[in-house]
């Protein structure tokens, strides 16, 4: 019996032992690494998958649709669950595409659980690729931004990148307002790697709309009328403006050369810049308007007042001519603006003094932004009065020797068309349906007798022997004003790179439709009066009759 019962208890000790290792090894694996074996696992049966927020629309003002975003689909892999990855690359060549050796890649990193093989497809794609029924391949929904217009006003509304993030536009600087918070979802695969339910741990929300100002109709004449300007003159690019000088909205903003915002593969810097806000430019003779408003407003001249201009003025170390030889002649300050005489600019603007000039540049706003809220909006260069050097004012009042941006000439020259009170242009109507207050801030720089004055006189160059005398719409009286400004080029003015442009606006004295146009070197001819004048008459032949303007 001892025999017995000392058997008994070895065995009894061995089980106890035996018992106690495999309890020992059952709270080491669920007490010390259960948290660590538990996350393992996850990994292997669960991918997180952001799912983009779907991004509000961008509207014209009568709702048409610029930008809006679709139902699509990314195709996923969890790689180390491919049983054949060349096989598999082969067959997703098939449905989605896609190179064989970018899906081959993807797919061969057996250390990874989560791999892109593509995005954004169209849902019947998605569905083919569900239907191969591929162990470690699935699809996650996902939007797609679409522009119903095509490359109309691309510069303007941007363009978004893969994840639906706003890279340029209005997509980039309202993208708190369009972008929806993105959600996460969970998809739970079985040992096969198949999978076999997503669940959405938080979902993606829907930004709001954004109504701009913009005009799909005057936009889309404005971009035909510059773009065939451009080609026509070779011109490296260009820039147009339409606005309502009355409230400072932006009816059109066209840029050439444009691109096409669903694909951002092949544009370049160039083609992506908003030249309305973006470029800046000596502007010449369009500048002059400002040189003669301030000489009003101060009194130092009239309408009539007369002057003897010889055929060369001599400031300094500069000597100032006009675009074409001349005798000395006897001009009036009307006379000089619709003839755009440099030498009658100058004169007026050395009669105003340079203390006066200075500061009458910095209230009609330039040298800042216009406060339009567009993203990278240039500020100009303007010199400060105590950097001004003796021939300064031999290059001020003829719109050299100091940058603007075709924004801001827009601007300035709304002033004199809405009776002399500058406002900041708007370019956001609504949000998500709700009216934004518009903070335009409307102030007076010049009295509504000046800002007749000059309408008046502006109607002159438009007339018989004025610099734009070809350009008119039956049955309107328009106001505007040319300008041809040389580029400086390594430190000197170019005799073979221009800025051609126009500013006008109708009906000459009252007028509800502001254009400006911006050419940049054009070939062959570079005069504004031939090359930016023609566009503005091209745009304000559509847009009056078309916003129903009364021609008085």
């Amino acid at each position: 019996m001892r025999l017995i019962d000392r058997r008994l208890g070895l065995l009894f000790c061995g089980f106890f032992l035996l018992f106690s290792l495999v309890l020992a090894r059952a709270f080491w694996l669920q007490g010390v690494k259960g948290g660590t074996l538990s996350a393992e696992a996850r990994n292997q049966q669960v991918t997180q998958v952001t799912i983009p927020g779907e991004r509000g629309r961008v509207l014209d003002r009568n709702g048409k649709v610029l930008a809006t975003s679709e139902d699509a689909a990314d195709v996923i892999a969890t790689p180390y669950q491919v049983q054949n990855p060349g096989q598999t690359a082969l067959r997703l060549h098939e449905a989605l595409g896609v190179p064989t050796a970018d899906l081959l890649n993807a797919l061969s990193d057996r250390s990874s659980g989560f791999a892109y093989l593509d995005r954004k497809v169209d849902p019947n794609v998605a569905s083919r690729v569900e239907k191969l029924h591929i162990t470690g391949i699935s699809t996650v929904p996902t939007s797609k931004r679409i522009y119903p217009q095509g490359e109309l006003a691309s510069q303007v509304i941007g363009a978004v990148g893969t994840d639906n993030q706003g890279l340029t536009g209005l997509e980039h600087s309202e993208n708190g307002i369009l972008g929806g918070a993105n959600g996460e979802q969970d998809i739970v695969h079985d040992a096969l790697g198949r999978p076999l339910k997503m669940e959405t741990v938080t979902p993606a929300s829907v930004g709001q709309d954004v109504q701009t100002t913009l005009d799909a109709a005057i936009q889309g004449k404005t971009e035909e009328a510059l773009d065939a300007a451009v080609q026509h003159y070779d011109a490296k690019g260009g820039t147009a403006i339409v606005m309502n000088p009355n409230t400072g909205e932006v009816l059109a903003m066209a840029n050439t050369p444009g691109f096409n915002p669903q694909d951002l593969s092949n544009a370049t810097p160039e083609e992506l810049e908003n030249r309305a806000t973006g470029f800046t430019y000596e502007p010449g003779s369009t500048f002059k308007a400002f040189t003669v408003a301030s000489a009003l407003q101060d009194h130092v001249v009239t309408p009539h007042s007369s002057f003897y201009l010889p055929s060369e003025i001599h400031v300094y170390d500069r000597t100032i001519g006009e675009a074409e030889p001349r005798p000395p002649v006897t001009l009036t300050t009307a006379q000089i603006l619709a003839q755009s005489s440099n030498v009658g600019a100058v004169t007026i603007g050395l009669k105003e003094g340079a203390d006066r000039f200075s500061q009458w540049i910095n209230r009609f706003g330039f040298g800042r932004p216009t406060g339009l809220g567009y993203p990278g909006e240039e500020r100009g260069i303007v010199p400060p009065r105590n950097d001004y050097s003796g021939s300064t004012m031999g290059n001020l009042p003829i719109g050299q020797g100091l940058s603007v941006t075709p924004m801001q000439m827009a601007t300035a020259y709304s002033a004199i068309a809405d009776g002399g009170i500058l406002r900041k242009p708007t370019l956001i109507r609504s949000v998500g349906g709700r009216p934004i207050e518009q903070n335009t801030d409307p102030h007076r720089v010049i009295t509504t007798r000046t800002a007749t004055q000059l309408r008046r006189m502006l109607e002159g160059v438009l007339a018989p022997g004025g610099t734009a005398s070809e350009v008119s719409v039956p049955g309107y009286v328009l106001a505007g004003k040319t300008g041809t400004a040389q580029k400086v080029v390594n430190g000197t003015y170019s005799d073979s790179r221009y800025v051609a442009s126009f500013v006008g606006f109708a009906p000459a004295q009252r007028p509800k439709l502001l254009v400006a146009v911006v050419v940049d070197e054009p070939q062959f001819v570079h005069v504004g009066g031939q090359v930016a004048a023609p566009v503005f008459g091209q745009i304000a032949s559509f847009a009056l009759p078309y916003l129903g303007i009364s021609p008085r």
